[in-house]
């Protein structure tokens, strides 16, 4: 058994150890498995393997199934990680696309359109099923097009590129999503349309998300500010609120508060001057700036906290926000509520992200750190809560 196979069971069994009621010791589970007490604890180190034998005669004791010990549950050997080579493979060709069909611009079109309604709807695994192709047709048109001709082509790349890039951000390929990225900042500047632009600055604070340089990302999203044009129609207020929204998210994990509550407040008065809608990609209006006060209120922790559950105390998203939007609003709220000691309902938060959107919610690293601490807690029903932390990978 591989090393990391040893830990992760080892960790599996410790977990339903430490989750019986009462609690059972190391030495009590020895007894109940006729195994030695050191054996036990060099599993639960993970410095032994376990023989199926072994594993059955400790579940037994545990009163659980043996697959509940030695299953996989990280969330890697999925349909979509097993897409993503197909999907690295089609960012390599970009600028050398292989031979094959191209259908008409307005089919492109309407292919694009529903990988972005996809990704606004957490169905990542569609996405990871269709993207590689279309990429790959997307970059094929674009080269067989005329210089002059490429600008709508390079739009769609940007639009096409950006929904891939949700399933790799998401699913943990961070090398993956800084590509795609990058080529959705090249394919911009072909489509040279300042609002497009706007977009991939929007959605590159991804990357100082991963490394944790907010301060960096601040600056980058207030760069974009100053390049973006004037926001006149309400495409342009959108683009330019949807930019002080996350940067004000931004600011919230940099914990500048000055910067978030600045940008929050330009965010919320470009809101209440378009309808909630998508644009470009990102949906902007009222509702999503509401959800994103809970998040800077989060993102700025302690006495800031209460904001965010003052917010749900009072609101809640609509049915006909994205999904992806809606379930962030109720994992960011759960952490919230776990914050301020108020176990049981940041509990029911994440099952209705669950319940919204299923992917989205078991692929954040929130819900995994805040279901393995509710576990810990034991503040909610076990075996419900013990279930949804198998669920989301969280043990």
């Amino acid at each position: 058994m591989p090393a990391r196979s040893k830990g992760e069971v080892g960790a599996r069994i410790a977990y339903y150890r430490s989750v019986m009621r009462p609690k059972m010791t190391q030495q009590q589970l020895a007894e109940a498995a006729c195994i030695a007490l050191g054996t036990i604890r060099k599993i639960e180190r993970g410095e032994r393997g376990v023989s199926d034998g072994t594993l059955e005669a400790i579940a037994e004791a545990l009163g659980i199934g043996p697959a509940r010990l030695h299953a996989d549950r990280v969330p890697a050997h999925t349909r979509v990680h097993d897409a993503l080579p197909a999907l690295s493979a089609a960012l390599a060709t970009y600028d050398i696309p292989e031979d094959g069909p191209i259908r008409p611009v307005h089919e492109l079109r309407e292919a694009v359109a529903a990988a972005a309604q996809w990704r606004l709807g957490a169905q990542y695994t569609r996405i990871a099923r269709h993207l590689p192709d279309l990429l790959a047709e997307l970059t094929r048109a674009y080269h067989a097009a005329p210089a002059g001709s490429r600008g709508v082509l390079a739009g769609l790349l940007v639009r096409a590129y950006r929904s891939a890039d949700a399933v790799a951000y998401k699913f943990g390929a961070r090398d993956l999503s800084a590509r795609l990225i990058e080529l959705m900042r090249w394919a911009a500047l072909e489509a040279d349309d300042p609002l497009l632009s706007a977009t991939v600055a929007y959605v590159r604070t991804e990357t100082f998300f991963a490394a944790h340089a907010h301060g960096a990302g601040l600056r980058a999203l207030e760069q974009a500010l100053d390049a973006a044009p004037s926001p006149v129609a309400p495409s342009e207020k959108a683009a330019t609120g949807a930019l002080h929204m996350r940067a004000a998210v931004v600011a919230g994990r940099a914990r500048d508060v000055s910067a978030a509550a600045t940008h929050l407040d330009k965010a919320r008065g470009l809101a209440d001057q378009v309808r909630e809608d998508v644009y470009f990609g990102t949906a902007f209006g009222p509702d999503s700036v509401r959800i994103h006060e809970v998040s800077v209120a989060v993102s700025l922790g302690d006495e800031h906290v209460g904001r965010a559950l003052e917010v749900a105390s009072e609101w809640k998203p609509p049915k006909d926000l994205p999904a992806e939007r809606r379930s962030g609003f109720y994992i960011e709220l759960a952490r919230a509520q776990l914050w301020s000691g108020f176990s049981d309902d940041a509990f029911e938060s994440l099952k209705v992200a669950r319940h919204i959107a299923p992917q989205h919610t078991r692929e954040h690293p929130w819900v995994r750190e805040d279901a393995a601490r509710l576990r810990r807690l034991k503040r909610a029903d076990v075996e419900t809560l013990t279930n949804f932390a198998e669920w989301c990978a969280a043990i």
